[in-house]
Protein backbone atom coordinates (compact mmCIF):
# COMPACT_ATOMS: atom_id res chain seq x y z
CA UNK A 1 0.00 0.00 0.00
CA UNK A 2 1.45 3.45 -1.47
CA UNK A 3 0.76 7.22 -0.70
CA UNK A 4 -0.84 6.35 -4.99
CA UNK A 5 -3.57 4.02 -3.58
CA UNK A 6 -5.10 5.81 -0.35
CA UNK A 7 -7.52 7.91 -2.47
CA UNK A 8 -9.33 5.10 -4.06
CA UNK A 9 -9.39 3.23 -0.94
CA UNK A 10 -11.02 5.61 0.99
CA UNK A 11 -13.42 6.15 -1.49
CA UNK A 12 -14.21 2.70 -0.81
CA UNK A 13 -14.38 2.29 2.30
CA UNK A 14 -16.43 5.41 2.18
CA UNK A 15 -18.62 3.55 0.50
CA UNK A 16 -18.70 0.17 1.95
CA UNK A 17 -19.11 2.13 5.70
CA UNK A 18 -22.95 2.71 4.83
CA UNK A 19 -22.43 5.76 6.40
CA UNK A 20 -21.25 5.06 9.11
CA UNK A 21 -16.99 3.83 10.51
CA UNK A 22 -16.11 7.13 10.97
CA UNK A 23 -15.01 10.20 8.22
CA UNK A 24 -12.51 9.01 5.81
CA UNK A 25 -10.74 12.03 5.41
CA UNK A 26 -8.41 12.20 8.68
CA UNK A 27 -7.89 8.22 7.94
CA UNK A 28 -6.75 9.04 4.29
CA UNK A 29 -4.27 12.06 5.88
CA UNK A 30 -3.48 9.86 8.91
CA UNK A 31 -2.45 6.97 6.37
CA UNK A 32 -0.72 9.32 3.94
CA UNK A 33 1.70 10.68 6.44
CA UNK A 34 2.08 7.12 8.27
CA UNK A 35 3.27 6.07 4.48
CA UNK A 36 5.33 9.40 3.96
CA UNK A 37 7.55 8.50 7.54
CA UNK A 38 7.21 4.81 7.49
CA UNK A 39 7.39 3.48 4.42
CA UNK A 40 4.23 1.63 2.03
CA UNK A 41 2.69 -1.01 4.08
CA UNK A 42 2.96 -4.75 3.13
CA UNK A 43 -0.79 -5.86 1.99
CA UNK A 44 -0.90 -9.55 2.76
CA UNK A 45 -3.09 -12.38 2.64
CA UNK A 46 -4.05 -15.07 5.40
CA UNK A 47 -2.41 -17.92 3.52
CA UNK A 48 0.78 -15.85 4.14
CA UNK A 49 1.04 -15.99 7.82
CA UNK A 50 2.00 -18.86 10.14
CA UNK A 51 -0.60 -20.26 12.29
CA UNK A 52 0.44 -18.99 15.81
CA UNK A 53 1.14 -15.80 14.09
CA UNK A 54 -0.54 -12.88 16.04
CA UNK A 55 -3.35 -10.80 14.18
CA UNK A 56 -5.00 -7.48 15.61
CA UNK A 57 -7.71 -6.23 14.20
CA UNK A 58 -8.17 -2.22 15.10
CA UNK A 59 -10.90 -0.16 14.79
CA UNK A 60 -12.13 3.18 16.17
CA UNK A 61 -14.77 3.33 18.43
CA UNK A 62 -17.73 5.64 19.55
CA UNK A 63 -19.45 8.58 17.97
CA UNK A 64 -19.20 9.66 13.99
CA UNK A 65 -19.68 13.20 15.25
CA UNK A 66 -17.02 13.11 18.32
CA UNK A 67 -14.00 11.22 15.81
CA UNK A 68 -14.68 13.90 13.41
CA UNK A 69 -13.65 16.14 15.96
CA UNK A 70 -11.26 14.37 18.22
CA UNK A 71 -8.30 13.01 15.99
CA UNK A 72 -6.65 9.92 16.93
CA UNK A 73 -3.36 9.85 18.73
CA UNK A 74 -0.41 8.24 16.70
CA UNK A 75 0.52 6.65 20.21
CA UNK A 76 -2.86 5.07 20.85
CA UNK A 77 -1.77 2.17 18.54
CA UNK A 78 1.62 1.47 20.13
CA UNK A 79 0.38 1.65 23.12
CA UNK A 80 -1.86 -1.37 22.33
CA UNK A 81 0.62 -3.16 20.78
CA UNK A 82 2.57 -2.90 24.11
CA UNK A 83 -0.17 -4.31 25.73
CA UNK A 84 -0.63 -6.84 23.29
CA UNK A 85 2.91 -8.28 23.93
CA UNK A 86 2.72 -7.85 28.02
CA UNK A 87 -0.28 -10.63 27.64
CA UNK A 88 1.05 -12.82 24.99
CA UNK A 89 4.74 -13.18 25.14
CA UNK A 90 5.04 -11.58 21.69
CA UNK A 91 4.31 -9.20 19.20
CA UNK A 92 1.68 -8.76 16.93
CA UNK A 93 2.45 -10.29 13.41
CA UNK A 94 0.03 -8.26 11.22
CA UNK A 95 -2.98 -5.53 11.80
CA UNK A 96 -5.97 -6.04 10.60
CA UNK A 97 -9.59 -3.86 10.26
CA UNK A 98 -11.93 -4.74 12.22
CA UNK A 99 -14.52 -2.85 9.74
CA UNK A 100 -13.94 -2.12 6.09
CA UNK A 101 -15.75 0.61 6.13
CA UNK A 102 -15.36 4.41 6.63
CA UNK A 103 -12.27 5.66 8.33
CA UNK A 104 -11.79 2.24 10.34
CA UNK A 105 -11.14 0.92 6.49
CA UNK A 106 -8.63 3.78 5.40
CA UNK A 107 -6.49 4.41 9.56
CA UNK A 108 -5.22 1.13 9.89
CA UNK A 109 -2.73 1.53 6.80
CA UNK A 110 -1.29 4.49 9.11
CA UNK A 111 -1.75 1.78 12.19
CA UNK A 112 0.44 -0.60 9.98
CA UNK A 113 3.10 1.83 9.01
CA UNK A 114 3.79 2.99 12.99
CA UNK A 115 3.94 -0.45 14.17
CA UNK A 116 6.19 -1.65 11.27
CA UNK A 117 3.61 -4.67 10.49
CA UNK A 118 1.82 -5.28 7.55
CA UNK A 119 -1.99 -4.77 6.91
CA UNK A 120 -3.96 -8.19 6.37
CA UNK A 121 -6.26 -8.20 3.49
CA UNK A 122 -9.36 -8.70 5.08
CA UNK A 123 -11.71 -7.52 7.79
CA UNK A 124 -14.16 -8.69 10.44
CA UNK A 125 -16.98 -6.79 8.80
CA UNK A 126 -17.05 -6.86 5.02
CA UNK A 127 -19.10 -3.04 5.80
CA UNK A 128 -19.28 -1.05 9.10
CA UNK A 129 -21.70 -1.93 11.81
CA UNK A 130 -21.86 -0.09 15.39
CA UNK A 131 -21.54 -2.29 17.92
CA UNK A 132 -18.46 -4.44 19.27
CA UNK A 133 -19.87 -7.67 18.87
CA UNK A 134 -20.98 -7.29 15.50
CA UNK A 135 -18.08 -9.03 13.34
CA UNK A 136 -17.50 -12.16 11.75
CA UNK A 137 -15.15 -13.69 14.29
CA UNK A 138 -18.64 -13.46 16.86
CA UNK A 139 -20.63 -14.95 14.59
CA UNK A 140 -17.92 -18.04 13.66
CA UNK A 141 -17.97 -18.87 17.93
CA UNK A 142 -14.76 -17.43 18.97
CA UNK A 143 -14.44 -16.32 22.26
CA UNK A 144 -14.49 -12.10 23.04
CA UNK A 145 -12.77 -12.52 25.91
CA UNK A 146 -10.43 -9.79 25.18
CA UNK A 147 -10.59 -5.93 24.41
CA UNK A 148 -7.67 -2.93 24.23
CA UNK A 149 -8.83 0.39 24.26
CA UNK A 150 -6.54 3.54 24.27
CA UNK A 151 -7.53 7.32 24.15
CA UNK A 152 -6.29 10.79 23.15
CA UNK A 153 -5.36 11.14 26.98
CA UNK A 154 -3.45 8.17 26.84
CA UNK A 155 -5.28 6.11 29.31
CA UNK A 156 -5.51 2.08 28.27
CA UNK A 157 -8.14 -0.42 29.51
CA UNK A 158 -7.85 -4.25 28.98
CA UNK A 159 -11.34 -5.59 29.31
CA UNK A 160 -11.86 -9.70 29.93
CA UNK A 161 -15.46 -9.89 28.71
CA UNK A 162 -17.68 -13.14 29.28
CA UNK A 163 -18.82 -13.05 25.81
CA UNK A 164 -19.39 -10.38 22.94
CA UNK A 165 -22.44 -8.90 24.19
CA UNK A 166 -20.70 -7.81 27.38
CA UNK A 167 -18.06 -6.90 25.28
CA UNK A 168 -20.27 -4.24 23.58
CA UNK A 169 -21.34 -3.54 26.68
CA UNK A 170 -18.03 -2.53 28.77
CA UNK A 171 -16.09 -1.22 25.88
CA UNK A 172 -18.95 0.97 25.03
CA UNK A 173 -19.54 2.45 28.55
CA UNK A 174 -15.00 2.57 29.22
CA UNK A 175 -15.34 4.76 24.74
CA UNK A 176 -18.36 7.07 26.74
CA UNK A 177 -15.71 7.96 29.48
CA UNK A 178 -12.70 8.19 27.15
CA UNK A 179 -14.77 10.82 25.70
CA UNK A 180 -17.15 8.96 23.16
CA UNK A 181 -13.99 8.46 20.80
CA UNK A 182 -10.86 5.75 21.24
CA UNK A 183 -8.96 2.97 19.31
CA UNK A 184 -9.76 -0.09 20.57
CA UNK A 185 -8.19 -3.72 19.62
CA UNK A 186 -11.24 -6.83 19.70
CA UNK A 187 -10.78 -10.40 18.80
CA UNK A 188 -6.71 -10.76 19.03
CA UNK A 189 -6.27 -13.76 17.52
CA UNK A 190 -3.73 -16.19 15.38
CA UNK A 191 -3.54 -16.97 11.94
CA UNK A 192 -5.01 -20.09 12.49
CA UNK A 193 -7.86 -19.03 14.60
CA UNK A 194 -8.76 -16.43 11.91
CA UNK A 195 -9.25 -18.69 9.06
CA UNK A 196 -12.54 -19.24 8.02
CA UNK A 197 -13.59 -16.51 10.67
CA UNK A 198 -12.99 -12.92 8.80
CA UNK A 199 -14.10 -12.05 5.51
CA UNK A 200 -10.86 -12.08 3.55
CA UNK A 201 -10.25 -9.60 0.32
CA UNK A 202 -12.43 -6.81 1.42
CA UNK A 203 -8.60 -4.28 1.13
CA UNK A 204 -8.85 -5.24 -2.05
CA UNK A 205 -11.67 -4.98 -2.79
CA UNK A 206 -11.99 -1.60 -1.50
CA UNK A 207 -9.77 -0.39 -3.58
CA UNK A 208 -11.82 -1.90 -7.09
CA UNK A 209 -15.09 0.37 -5.63
CA UNK A 210 -12.96 3.64 -5.03
CA UNK A 211 -11.18 2.83 -8.42
CA UNK A 212 -14.84 2.58 -10.50
CA UNK A 213 -16.00 6.38 -10.06
CA UNK A 214 -12.28 7.36 -11.48
CA UNK A 215 -11.68 8.46 -15.89
CA UNK A 216 -15.38 8.11 -16.29
CA UNK A 217 -18.22 10.33 -17.30
CA UNK A 218 -20.39 8.53 -15.28
CA UNK A 219 -19.16 7.30 -11.75
CA UNK A 220 -22.41 6.78 -10.66
CA UNK A 221 -23.12 4.02 -12.77
CA UNK A 222 -19.81 2.75 -12.55
CA UNK A 223 -20.36 2.25 -9.04
CA UNK A 224 -23.49 0.57 -9.46
CA UNK A 225 -22.25 -1.66 -11.64
CA UNK A 226 -19.08 -3.13 -9.62
CA UNK A 227 -21.36 -3.22 -6.53
CA UNK A 228 -24.35 -5.33 -8.17
CA UNK A 229 -26.63 -2.64 -6.62
CA UNK A 230 -30.14 -0.94 -6.84
CA UNK A 231 -30.33 2.52 -7.07
CA UNK A 232 -33.67 3.48 -4.75
CA UNK A 233 -34.01 7.16 -5.09
CA UNK A 234 -32.26 9.97 -6.86
CA UNK A 235 -32.94 13.43 -5.23
CA UNK A 236 -32.87 15.78 -2.85
CA UNK A 237 -32.17 15.70 1.01
CA UNK A 238 -34.95 17.61 2.77
CA UNK A 239 -34.85 16.38 6.28
CA UNK A 240 -32.03 15.09 8.64
CA UNK A 241 -32.57 14.13 12.39
CA UNK A 242 -28.95 13.71 14.54
CA UNK A 243 -28.23 12.99 17.56
CA UNK A 244 -25.26 11.63 19.69
CA UNK A 245 -26.55 9.26 22.75
CA UNK A 246 -24.61 6.71 24.87
CA UNK A 247 -21.38 6.55 21.68
CA UNK A 248 -23.99 6.46 18.66
CA UNK A 249 -25.55 8.27 16.34
CA UNK A 250 -28.71 7.45 15.61
CA UNK A 251 -31.41 9.47 13.77
CA UNK A 252 -33.43 9.42 10.68
CA UNK A 253 -32.95 11.50 6.68
CA UNK A 254 -35.22 12.51 4.38
CA UNK A 255 -34.45 12.23 0.53
CA UNK A 256 -37.27 13.81 -1.80
CA UNK A 257 -37.13 12.64 -5.57
CA UNK A 258 -36.40 14.56 -8.30
CA UNK A 259 -36.50 14.07 -11.63
CA UNK A 260 -37.69 10.47 -12.67
CA UNK A 261 -38.09 9.95 -9.21
CA UNK A 262 -40.41 13.45 -8.39
CA UNK A 263 -43.27 12.71 -6.29
CA UNK A 264 -41.19 9.83 -4.58
CA UNK A 265 -39.76 10.33 -1.13
CA UNK A 266 -37.28 7.66 0.38
CA UNK A 267 -36.64 7.58 4.41
CA UNK A 268 -33.07 6.53 6.21
CA UNK A 269 -33.06 5.21 9.89
CA UNK A 270 -29.60 5.86 11.23
CA UNK A 271 -27.74 4.00 13.84
CA UNK A 272 -23.91 5.20 13.15
CA UNK A 273 -25.03 3.70 9.46
CA UNK A 274 -27.66 3.53 7.74
CA UNK A 275 -29.91 0.50 8.98
CA UNK A 276 -32.98 0.55 6.94
CA UNK A 277 -34.98 2.64 4.03
CA UNK A 278 -38.35 2.83 3.74
CA UNK A 279 -40.99 3.95 1.35
CA UNK A 280 -44.71 4.52 1.66
CA UNK A 281 -44.62 2.35 4.44
CA UNK A 282 -42.62 -0.09 2.61
CA UNK A 283 -39.29 -1.32 3.30
CA UNK A 284 -36.95 -1.19 0.26
CA UNK A 285 -33.90 -2.39 1.79
CA UNK A 286 -32.74 -3.24 5.42
CA UNK A 287 -29.67 -4.51 7.36
CA UNK A 288 -27.25 -5.97 7.17
CA UNK A 289 -27.77 -5.32 3.33
CA UNK A 290 -25.78 -2.39 2.83
CA UNK A 291 -27.28 1.31 1.87
CA UNK A 292 -25.31 4.25 1.10
CA UNK A 293 -25.77 7.87 0.07
CA UNK A 294 -23.57 9.20 -2.39
CA UNK A 295 -23.14 12.50 -3.93
CA UNK A 296 -25.49 11.79 -7.39
CA UNK A 297 -22.59 13.86 -9.33
CA UNK A 298 -19.14 12.55 -7.88
CA UNK A 299 -20.37 9.32 -6.46
CA UNK A 300 -18.31 9.58 -3.33
CA UNK A 301 -20.29 8.53 -0.16
CA UNK A 302 -21.48 10.50 1.84
CA UNK A 303 -21.10 9.90 5.71
CA UNK A 304 -24.65 10.48 8.81
CA UNK A 305 -22.32 13.10 9.93
CA UNK A 306 -22.12 14.62 7.33
CA UNK A 307 -26.16 14.62 5.20
CA UNK A 308 -27.01 18.48 4.77
CA UNK A 309 -30.14 19.68 3.94
CA UNK A 310 -30.57 20.24 -0.22
CA UNK A 311 -27.67 17.96 -0.79
CA UNK A 312 -28.19 15.80 -4.22
CA UNK A 313 -27.66 12.68 -3.61
CA UNK A 314 -28.39 9.12 -4.75
CA UNK A 315 -29.35 6.34 -2.19
CA UNK A 316 -27.76 2.39 -3.46
CA UNK A 317 -28.44 -1.16 -1.90
CA UNK A 318 -26.49 -4.20 -2.47
CA UNK A 319 -26.10 -7.50 -0.95
CA UNK A 320 -23.99 -7.89 2.17
CA UNK A 321 -21.50 -10.95 2.82
CA UNK A 322 -23.61 -14.31 3.01
CA UNK A 323 -22.03 -14.96 6.69
CA UNK A 324 -24.33 -12.46 7.43
CA UNK A 325 -27.44 -13.94 6.23
CA UNK A 326 -26.65 -17.03 8.02
CA UNK A 327 -29.17 -18.09 10.98
CA UNK A 328 -25.94 -16.69 13.48
CA UNK A 329 -25.75 -13.27 11.13
CA UNK A 330 -29.25 -12.53 11.16
CA UNK A 331 -29.12 -12.77 15.21
CA UNK A 332 -26.27 -10.78 15.24
CA UNK A 333 -26.52 -7.71 13.10
CA UNK A 334 -30.30 -8.61 11.30
CA UNK A 335 -32.89 -5.49 11.60
CA UNK A 336 -34.55 -7.00 15.21
CA UNK A 337 -30.64 -6.99 16.25
CA UNK A 338 -31.07 -2.68 16.01
CA UNK A 339 -34.68 -3.02 17.52
CA UNK A 340 -37.07 -3.33 14.15
CA UNK A 341 -39.88 -5.30 14.31
CA UNK A 342 -38.84 -6.49 10.68
CA UNK A 343 -38.16 -10.35 9.05
CA UNK A 344 -34.69 -9.82 7.23
CA UNK A 345 -35.65 -9.41 3.47
CA UNK A 346 -32.92 -9.44 1.09
CA UNK A 347 -32.42 -6.97 -1.25
CA UNK A 348 -32.77 -8.68 -5.03
CA UNK A 349 -36.23 -9.71 -3.37
CA UNK A 350 -37.24 -6.10 -1.81
CA UNK A 351 -35.61 -4.68 -5.55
Amino acid sequence: MTRDDISALARGCAVLGTGGGGDVRAGALAAVRAIDIHGPVPLIELADLDDDALVVPLSGIGAPTVSHEMIHSEDEPLRIAEEIERIFGRRPSAVMSSEIGGSNGVAPVAWAAQLGLPLLDADGMGRAFPEVQMVSMYVAGLPADLVIMSDVAGNVTTIRPIDGLWSERIARAVCVAMGSSALMADYVLTAAQARGAVIEGTVTRALTVGRSTEHTREPLEGLRRTLNATRLITGKLTDVERRTTGGFVRGTARIEGTGADKGRTLTLELQNENLVAVEDDRVRAMVPDLITVVDTEAATAVQTEGLRYGQRVSVLAWPCDPLWRTPEGLETAGPRAFGYDLDYVPIEELA
